[in-house]
């Protein structure tokens, strides 16, 4: 059998880019020695961060970075799913419409007016969305960016033919893992990490800055209980709004509490919450 025989058997792999800064097809690239043995296992076909080269589908596997933000998107994205046996997004933009999606809570344009001079020549959707709201997803990677260590666990999972394990828990698990002090409760910092996905490794609390919320919520994301608790630390609703309203501003949870804290510093008469009413 020829090396070229070998080459055509192994499953092949697409990398797609939609709306997106590419920082999560850079977490591929910076696999490094990870990289060469995958490229051994599976055939990249078109991974045009990587290489010029391309090659017509069926792929084995896709992974699509970047959000849904034009009509011709929708096309695009359209094909890559026809074309692909297993589609995996990779980022908080392709699970989730990204920052980009700060644009959906406002009027039509009033973004594109602001940044530049002749808006009328841009041709996009009134919102950006993510993959799942136009094509079947197999699999969500979150992140922003992605942690490589999750994506080569995907990527093994599925040329294995299993379900990738992945944590659902929260970020305060692996803040106690790694033994970093609660910063909520010894500083009263403001920190996403009740409620964020984990995969960081806890990064900023370890170094004492509060999470971001860049792998969205958990699993068992309580917005409203932590939005509660971080008003009696202090935190004000502007500062809280903000955290919510960030990487993945669009998702369930973090959406609702930008939103109705937005709203609250409009109308700075409007409770925070319902447990709020039933404090003394």
């Amino acid at each position: 059998m020829s090396s070229s025989d070998v080459a055509t058997e192994r499953p092949t792999m697409a990398v797609w880019k939609f709306a997106s800064c590419d920082g999560c097809q850079l977490s591929l690239l910076d696999c490094e020695d990870e990289l060469l043995d995958l490229a051994t296992a599976v055939r990249i076909t078109h991974f045009t961060e990587m290489s010029r080269a391309s090659s017509e589908g069926p792929y084995d596997i896709s992974l699509v970075e970047g959000s849904i933000t034009t009509s011709e998107d929708v096309k695009r994205i359209k094909a890559v799913r026809a074309s692909s046996r297993y589609l995996v997004t990779i980022g908080a933009c392709a699970a989730t419409g990204g920052v980009q999606a700060l644009r959906n809570f406002v009027a039509p344009g009033e973004f594109a007016g602001a940044v530049y001079a002749h808006p009328e020549y841009l041709d996009s959707l009134d919102r950006s969305t993510p993959i799942s709201s136009h094509v079947v997803v197999d699999f969500e990677l979150h992140g922003c960016p992605i942690d490589r260590g999750q994506l080569l666990e995907v990527l093994l999972a599925f040329l294995a033919g299993r379900r990738p394990v992945i944590a659902s828990h929260s970020v305060c698990q692996e803040c106690k893992a790694r033994g970093t002090v609660c910063l909520m409760v010894a500083g009263a910092t403001a920190c996403l990490g009740p409620v964020t996905r984990a995969g960081c490794g806890a990064l900023c609390p370890s170094i004492g800055r509060g999470c971001f919320g860049c792998f969205g919520p958990s699993a068992s994301a309580n917005c409203v209980a932590l939005s509660t608790r971080l008003g009696e630390l202090g935190t004000s609703d502007a500062a809280v709004a903000r955290l919510f309203g960030t990487f993945n501003v669009a998702a369930p949870g973090f959406m609702e509490q930008s939103q109705a804290l937005h709203g609250r510093v409009a109308n700075p008469h409007v409770r925070r919450s319902t447990h709020e009413e039933a404090r003394p």
